[in-house]
């Protein structure tokens, strides 16, 4: 399907988007790569000659088919779809799949941006207003897009919702999905089996510390040594674990901050609390540590790199914390936690709760602005596979806090998720 379509034409980037939404595209890296190369050579011209030109579904997909790939596209593509000031032309509501097309490249905008900007918006009110009148397959699709965008999906969990939206499409190719099917089966029980062999910690607790510590220091330090273990095996430096410790060190040390603003009593400035919450959100640490399981990719260079916290890194941290602020604050506050963003955020602008929510969504927004825009500049020097972890990482707070503390509260729907990816297999 993917090598028998025209280089450029409409029927390629449909099957590119149907084998990533399927979650089968690591099987076809080189020739999707290879595709999009092509398009992005004489992209803006080909959007100007390209049948059905004025087709919103047609460009919004292959602007944000590029823009995943790493290609930094302009967006002003999308002029020809406003009015002489600037707003969305009130006809594009008829066509809804570019509307909703239109909604997922938007997912996409980096800073100044602002057509971007207004994509969202309008595809976000007008796509609202008509979806109660949507036919079923449609208005699936639309409420699931509000739910988790393209950008904000668990790989495996969006590959696992789209089977049985694809089976029902009018173009699906039956081979393409019964391979889409055994391969999200095979794959679960490739990670059922990973997590069986996990490393079990052993207790064997020293006696310097309180009985409290004993465990968790202990389980900390086998883990470090089954690291150095395994690098060992496959010949690689042990200076790497060491930037994973240093990360350790560094999460403590924001924890320790924490620790301190409880006990003095003290709500913290927004720019200091957010500071802090990237380190205390562990993502640095879990980068890092992912890191020394990635093969090849593992080199001196990458931990360099990764140890600079890049905006990417920074930004999926920040969007972690303050997902999590927005939907445990009022438990934790409760209990006698410290401070909150949301407080924080009150504390230091005299607002009330519902504007700083408002607030922290619009701060979530700017960061997940910087995460896109800082891989588009470095994935042409950075593995693909390394911005990943980043993306990845974000997209699970985006799940976990969607709306509830799931991680805290995991008997509910983070449950049911669960036991769908790794126990029950999809009928084939």
């Amino acid at each position: 399907m993917l090598v028998m379509s025209p280089s450029k034409s409409i029927q390629k980037l449909e099957v590119i988007n149907t084998i990533q939404r399927l979650g089968v595209d690591y099987h076809f890296e080189h020739e999707i790569q290879e595709s999009l190369s092509y398009l992005s050579e004489g992209y803006e011209e080909w959007i100007g000659e390209v049948d059905n030109a004025n087709n919103l579904h047609v460009i919004a997909l292959s602007f944000r088919l590029l823009r995943v790939q790493g290609y930094y596209v302009s967006c002003d593509a999308f002029r020809k779809f406003t009015d002489e000031q600037g707003n969305y032309k009130e006809a594009l509501v008829r066509d809804v799949q570019g509307m909703l097309s239109l909604y997922e490249a938007a997912q996409f905008r980096v800073h100044d941006e602002q057509i971007l900007d207004e994509a969202k918006n309008f595809t976000t009110t007008q796509l609202k207003l008509i979806l109660p009148n949507l036919n079923n397959s449609l208005a699936q699709q639309v409420s699931s897009a509000f739910k988790f965008s393209i950008r904000d999906g668990i790989v495996r969990l969006e590959a696992w919702k789209y089977i049985s939206i694809y089976k029902e499409d009018k173009s699906c190719n039956q081979v393409l999905l019964n391979f889409a099917k055994l391969d999200f089966n095979i794959l679960q029980m490739l990670h059922k089996k990973e997590l069986c062999d996990i490393t079990r910690w052993n207790i064997d607790a020293s006696e310097q510390l309180p009985p409290y510590m004993k465990i968790t220091y202990h389980a900390l330090l086998d883990v470090y040594n089954e690291m150095e273990k395994e690098l060992t095996n496959e010949n690689k430096s042990l200076i790497f674990v060491n930037y994973s410790i240093n990360e350790m060190k560094k999460l403590l040390k924001a924890y320790f901050q924490e620790t301190k603003w409880y006990h003095g009593k003290i709500v913290p400035k927004m720019e200091q609390y957010v500071k802090n919450g990237a380190l205390s959100s562990t993502y640095h640490l879990l980068a890092t540590t992912f890191l020394l399981g990635m093969g090849d990719v593992a080199t001196k260079d990458a931990f360099d790199w990764i140890a600079t916290e890049p905006p990417i890194l920074v930004a999926s941290g920040i969007i972690a914390r303050l997902l999590n602020d927005l939907v445990s604050h009022e438990i934790e506050q409760e209990r006698g936690d410290a401070a909150s963003g949301i407080e924080c955020y009150m504390n230091e602008y005299g607002v009330t709760k519902e504007k700083a929510h408002m607030e922290i969504r619009k701060i979530i927004a700017n960061y997940w602005k910087d995460l896109n825009e800082d891989y588009l500049k470095h994935i042409v020097v950075i593995p693909r596979v390394l911005l990943m972890v980043m993306l990845n990482l974000t997209r699970t707070a985006e799940f976990v806090y969607k709306d509830e503390d799931a991680y805290s509260f995991s008997n509910n729907n983070l449950k049911d998720v669960i036991s769908m990816l790794l126990i029950h297999p999809i009928i084939t």
